[in-house]
């Protein structure tokens, strides 16, 4: 039988989770877009093309994922400490920071794309930061239901 104060700790490993795995998604997001953002300076300078800062928008996006998955980390520990059982606590933690940062990696991939298409073309960046909206939204929905239904 495990007593109230191993299900808080464990609780709050759930929490630990949600920051840790939004944390990991952002981390390989940024990697590959800011990977990409350099190739695309480097195709600019090779061409004597300006290259565009407005890529630094785009290796910047994932990070926000970290964010999110501190706030859901916040919460699940007040509910650990409040004496929720940690079962629910700990799968919240690992599938919302899963998903939250599947959302960030997926979120580079796209700014990765973006930012090749941007210094190519020099054209389309409201239409990339769109396309970077949509996949970030997902990351907001996890946060907000896991705030409102944990």
């Amino acid at each position: 039988m495990i007593d109230a104060e191993m299900s808080m700790s464990l609780g709050k490993i759930g929490g630990a989770m949600a920051l840790c795995l939004s944390a990991l998604g952002s981390g390989l997001g940024i990697m590959a877009a800011g990977q990409a953002a350099v190739g695309a300076w480097k195709k600019c300078f090779a061409q004597s093309k300006p290259a565009p800062f407005t890529l630094v928008v785009f290796v910047g996006a994932p990070i926000t994922q970290t964010f999110y998955g501190m706030i859901v980390m916040m919460k699940l520990i007040t509910l650990a400490k409040a004496g929720t059982p940690f079962p629910p606590l700990l799968v919240w933690g690992i599938f919302g920071g899963l998903a939250i940062g599947l959302s960030a990696l997926v979120q580079g991939r796209i700014a990765a794309a973006a930012s090749d298409a941007q210094a190519e073309t020099g054209q389309g960046f409201t239409n990339y930061l769109m396309a970077l909206g949509i996949i970030e939204s997902v990351a907001i929905f996890v946060m907000v239901f896991i705030l409102v239904f944990a």
